[in-house]
């Protein structure tokens, strides 16, 4: 099974497109610690790893491409516990998402860009723990500082919106 981790400590000293953007928090567990946490969940390749706080607590949050289905798990740096699981499917028009959408792609834009002014660079679509589907935006804002948000797709409500990228390897 092909990892990226092993990877990850050459990665930072080498690739300057993932260098540290803030300085790294403490954690009282190890990413290995976490990537079980995940792997428990779902086997599979790990294509991307990230390290960031969220409402202050330090997470690393690890995309697995499993057989059938792509998994986002976060997971609480400090107790090495799953805090949140969200699978990414391809597009709103995804049966998952489109069933229960309620908000159009249009109007999550807008709501993203009142809270976070600039430009979308990204979009990911995804079914959150609850069954709830919801649009995740990386936004470009004037500064050159990127936020990162996502927005209900059925209340139209901003679900995260406080985090603060570390570093990220792997796949956007």
């Amino acid at each position: 099974m092909k990892s990226l981790i092993p990877l990850a400590c050459l990665a930072l000293l080498f690739n300057p497109a993932i260098a540290q953007s803030a300085p790294t928090p403490s954690t009282k567990v190890s990413m290995e610690t976490c990537l079980q946490a995940a792997r428990a969940k779902l086997e599979g390749d790990v294509v991307k790893l990230e390290l960031k706080t969220e409402r202050g607590v330090p997470t690393y949050e690890f995309e697995i491409e499993g057989k059938e289905r792509t998994m986002e798990f976060e997971c609480d740096a400090n107790t090495g516990q799953i805090t949140e699981e969200e699978q990414e499917v391809d597009s709103p028009e995804h049966p998952a998402f489109k069933s229960k959408a309620k908000i159009s792609l249009k109007q999550a834009q807008e709501t993203a860009l009142k809270a976070h002014p600039g430009k979308i660079v990204e979009t990911e679509y995804e079914i959150e723990s609850n069954g709830n589907p919801s649009y995740e935006f990386d936004i470009e804002k004037a500064d050159g500082s990127e936020a990162k948000l996502e927005v209900d797709a059925v209340t139209g409500g901003i679900v995260e919106d406080d985090e603060q990228e570390i570093y990220q390897i792997g796949k956007e």
